[in-house]
C-alpha cells in the first residue's frame, strides 16, 4: 500500500514538473527577443567591467558629491521616510485594525482600504508625483517613501493589533482603569517590539527604494549613478553598485541582529 501510494506521489510530481516546465517554455517564447539592442552585449560586458575596475578615486574626495557623501544622503533619505510612516501608521493601524469578533466592521473595513489605496502607487511614481509638487532633490524622495511606506507599515501595525493577546487590557478595565491606562499599561508595551521590528525591516526596504529614487531626480545615489550611465562611465557606475551592495548588506545585517534581540 505505502509503495502504490509512493508511485502516485512520485507521479504527481513528475506531472507538476512537466507542467511547470511547459508554462516556463510558452512564456519564454513569448518575449520578443528581436527587440533587444545590438550593443546590449556590449553595455553588460562594460558594466562588469567597471565592477572589476571601479573608480576608487570617487570613493571619496571631500566634495560633497564623492560616494560616500550620497550614500550618507540616501540612508538619510531612508531613515527619515520611514520614521515619518512609522509615526503616521500608528493611528492608521488602530483605525484599520478590527477588535471586534465580526466578520464585517465599517471602521476596519474603511482603514484596510485606506491602507491599500495608498500602498498602491509604487514608491518612483509617488517621486515623480512629488518632484512636480516640491521639486526635485531629497525632499520629494523622503515624502515618496514615507507616504508609501504608510500604507505598508500600517498593514503590518494594525496586523500586530489583531493578534495580541488582550487579557492585560480586560484585567484592568474591570479594575475600573480608564482607555489611556489600558493602551499606556497593557496595549503599547506589548505590541511595541512588535513595532519597533516592523520598522527596522520596512527601514531596510526604504533604503533599497532610496537608492533607486535617484534616477527620477528625488535625490540619493540613484542621481549619480544616472548620470554615470548616460556618459557611459562605467568606472563610476562600477563603483556606485558596489557602494549601494555594501550599504545594502550592512543595513541588512544590522536590522536582522536588532530584529532578533527585540523579538
Amino acid at each position: 500500500m505505502n509503495l502504490k501510494k509512493s508511485k502516485i506521489e512520485r507521479v504527481k510530481w513528475i506531472i507538476a514538473a512537466v507542467v511547470i516546465i511547459a508554462l516556463y517554455v510558452w512564456s519564454f517564447s513569448g518575449i520578443p527577443l528581436t527587440k533587444i539592442q545590438g550593443s546590449a552585449g556590449q553595455v553588460s560586458v562594460s558594466i562588469f567591467n567597471g565592477i572589476i575596475h571601479p573608480d576608487w578615486a570617487y570613493v571619496y574626495n571631500g566634495s560633497g558629491e564623492d560616494m560616500v557623501s550620497e550614500l550618507v544622503i540616501t540612508l538619510a533619505i531612508a531613515f527619515l521616510g520611514t520614521i515619518i510612516s512609522a509615526v503616521l501608521s500608528v493611528p492608521f493601524a488602530f483605525f484599520a485594525a478590527q477588535t471586534k469578533n465580526s466578520m464585517f466592521h465599517p471602521r476596519s473595513t474603511i482603514g484596510k482600504f485606506l491602507l491599500t489605496a495608498i500602498r498602491a502607487f509604487p514608491e518612483i511614481v509617488l517621486a515623480i508625483m512629488f518632484i512636480k509638487a516640491v521639486g526635485p532633490g531629497s525632499f520629494a524622495g523622503v515624502l515618496a517613501i514615507g507616504v508609501h511606506s504608510v500604507g505598508m507599515l500600517g498593514k503590518l501595525f494594525s496586523e500586530a493589533i489583531e493578534e495580541m493577546d488582550r487579557s492585560a487590557e480586560v484585567a484592568i478595565e474591570a479594575d475600573g482603569g480608564t482607555k489611556w491606562q489600558i493602551f499606556r499599561i497593557a496595549t503599547m508595551p506589548q505590541i511595541l517590539p512588535e513595532l519597533v521590528s516592523y520598522t527596522l525591516y520596512r527601514f531596510e526596504i526604504s533604503v533599497r527604494s532610496a537608492s533607486i529614487l535617484g534616477l527620477v531626480g528625488a535625490g540619493g545615489i540613484g542621481t549619480p549613478m544616472m548620470f554615470a550611465l548616460q556618459t557611459r562611465d562605467w568606472s563610476k557606475t562600477g563603483i556606485i553598485l558596489l557602494g549601494i551592495v555594501a550599504m545594502v548588506l550592512a543595513i541588512d545585517s544590522l536590522s536582522t541582529y536588532l530584529r532578533r534581540k527585540l523579538i
